[in-house]
């Protein structure tokens, strides 16, 4: 059995009104409701986008998590990575050597960070491979007078460099003589060029074979870190706290979240900015809610007087209203999210909104669905709509049936 009161609300809700001007603001509150749900949507799907996109690019670069030490380098990290590959939540593991430099070529300079990697350990770790776009990781130890270097294509167009030019790298730690500080010089051969998207990354670092990067910086078999590649990222806090039991001072990890935390609080922030300032298009659409539930009260009046004389309650009528209310949430709700899903669908499977890839690096507006938002607005949108209902409804409930009845 429906309750009297559902039954009666679907009624009013479908049923043809002596004012035309209630059918139609009716579906104005459910077109306010289906549109702001839309917007909100598809806004926080772009930025989950390119919040993904993001990500996708610094953590292709970087290591979900690196091993450090609070002195500088250490020699003893086979058994570490041992260890630490025993953990079942680890993929993965790759020593490397990172130190500031000043790359030249010409009469052009840029500084940059020095990052020596092992080809055969890094392709598991890190997914820099796919961003590679002139040569491979290989040819850093291909036989030559000059070690290789891979650079990235915003460093390549500012110092005017390309694959096979051979480029001066000067180190500003070098022997001390006479005169003071000498800088270590050396020769590379730029072997490769990527291109992640990031002018961060492009422009300010370069690869070499980790033993050419331990020769050039006097370390002999030492090295900066290890970087770590897990199975879950979003496991990499527990993961770290882990490994830190495994390790004995003066080493320890860092995840990426630690790593990035400004960055990505930021862009949280943001999205959670523009979902505050959205909701607002939902809240105009309860306005229209309200004043259609009280220009109804208004005609129903008679109605009410009845259903009261009947035995039905303050609390019976009150939630006719309210479920009234309700229902025209309810159907802009899922009117808006189904049409919010098909619209983020059409922009991210037919690229329809194209952007300019030389300033966005991005081809199209990025776009992605999460379940979690879809949810957040659901539940924002009808709790909107519920407390656009409270104030009509109780204004029903609290009607006198004499007055409505007195001249019929």
């Amino acid at each position: 059995m429906i309750p009297y009161q559902l039954f009666i609300a679907l009624r009013y809700l479908k049923s043809k009104k002596r004012h035309r001007g209630i059918s139609v603001n009716t579906l104005i509150s459910i077109g306010g409701v289906a549109v702001g749900v839309m917007a909100l949507l598809v806004v926080l799907s772009v930025m989950s986008g390119f919040h993904e996109d993001l990500q996708r690019k610094i953590l292709g670069v970087n290591a979900h998590m690196v091993v450090l030490n609070y002195r500088g380098t250490f020699s003893d990290y086979k058994e570490i990575m041992d260890k630490i590959k025993k953990n079942n939540d680890v993929v993965s593991t790759a020593p490397f050597v990172m130190g500031q430099v000043m790359v030249s070529y010409g009469q052009r300079a840029h500084g940059v960070y020095l990052r020596g990697i092992e080809p055969e350990s890094e392709i598991k770790t890190t997914e820099i491979s796919r961003f590679i776009k002139e040569g491979r990781y290989e040819d850093l130890n291909k036989k030559d007078e000059y070690p290789g270097i891979i650079i990235g294509r915003e460093l390549a167009a500012s110092i005017g460099a390309f694959k096979g030019d051979v480029i001066t790298v000067l180190s500003p730690i070098g022997k001390i003589g006479p005169l003071g500080m000498i800088p270590k010089v050396k020769l590379f051969r730029v072997v490769g060029i990527f291109e992640v998207g990031m002018f961060e990354y492009d422009s300010n670092l370069v690869m070499t074979d980790i033993r050419a990067a331990q020769d050039f910086f006097d370390m002999k078999d030492d090295i900066t870190g290890i970087q770590i590649k897990l199975k879950d990222i979003y496991k990499a806090s527990l993961v770290r706290e882990t490994i830190q039991q495994s390790l004995s001072f003066p080493l320890y990890a860092k995840d990426w979240m630690q790593m990035h935390r400004n960055l990505f609080s930021a862009l949280k922030l943001e999205k959670f900015a523009m979902f505050v300032i959205l909701i607002l298009i939902i809240l105009v659409a309860s306005f229209n809610i309200i004043s259609n539930l009280i220009m109804n009260v208004i005609e129903k009046k008679r109605e009410i007087a009845i259903l009261k004389t009947m035995g039905a309650n303050d609390r019976g009528i009150l939630a006719i209203f309210m479920l009234q209310g309700l229902l025209t949430g309810l159907i802009g709700t899922i009117i808006g999210v189904v049409g919010g899903y098909l619209l983020c669908y059409i922009l991210n499977t037919y690229e329809i909104i194209k952007l300019p890839a030389d300033v966005y690096y991005l081809s199209h507006l990025p776009v992605k669905t999460k379940f979690t938002d879809f949810l957040a607005v659901s539940i924002s949108a009808m709790v909107i709509s519920f407390l656009a209902t409270v104030y009509p409804a109780w204004q029903a409930a609290k009607l006198n049936p004499v007055e409505p009845l007195r001249y019929e």
